[in-house]
């Protein structure tokens, strides 16, 4: 599992006026399962999401085509985690140590 907090790097209308791609990437992210949960971090100067993938270089291909990326507004930091214990609407995805 992965926490992707992500950082504005430019000034926020920068990043308005990119929010309709980038809400459509979200999207199609959702509907291939890999995102679990997304929002503005506040105050509103980043977002974080919640996601899971099979490996760091799936979740970094995934980071590198986010529309904020290509155009430069915002710089991701990706947490690798391993998620033992979940909720119960996440059990599909707890893992276990090795």
């Amino acid at each position: 599992m992965f926490v992707l907090e992500l950082t504005y790097t430019v000034p926020l209308d920068a990043v308005d006026a990119l929010l309709p791609d980038h809400v459509a990437w979200l999207d199609e992210q959702y509907e291939k399962g890999v995102f679990l949960a997304s929002g503005r971090k506040n105050p509103r100067d980043g977002g974080v999401i919640l996601a899971v993938a099979g490996d760091r270089a799936g979740i970094e291909e995934i980071v590198a085509g986010d529309p904020f990326t290509v155009a430069g507004v915002c710089a991701y930091r990706v947490t690798e985690f391993i998620a033992t214990k979940t909720a119960p609407e996440l059990a599909r995805h707890r893992q276990t140590l090795h």
